[in-house]
């Protein structure tokens, strides 16, 4: 199942966000290797500023993907204070 997360930070989560960002990005990179990371990104506002993340992934199941949120960095250090989570059907492209 392909999954996109569409997760706002806090307010104040910038400084945050830096701290376990290389945390976060290791754990994207592990994904890819499996073939799980799909494509991502920082969510930016008007002003270039980050204010959240987009990210798809796939996993066996919905279940599956909750099991990972759970030691997201970002959940766990309080970055992203609200997360969608919407089952896709990516474009197969390349």
């Amino acid at each position: 199942m392909q999954f996109a997360l569409i997760a706002y930070d806090y307010d104040d989560a910038l400084e945050r966000r830096l701290q376990c960002r290389e945390e976060h990005v290791a754990r994207l990179h592990a994904l890819a290797a499996s073939g799980n990371f799909l494509g991502g990104g920082a969510l930016l506002n008007t002003e270039g500023k980050m204010i959240g993340s987009n990210v798809h992934i796939a996993f066996e199941s919905r279940a599956a993907l909750d099991i990972w949120l759970q030691s997201e960095p970002y959940l766990e250090q309080k970055v992203w204070e609200k997360v969608e989570v919407l089952e896709i059907k990516r474009l197969p492209i390349g």
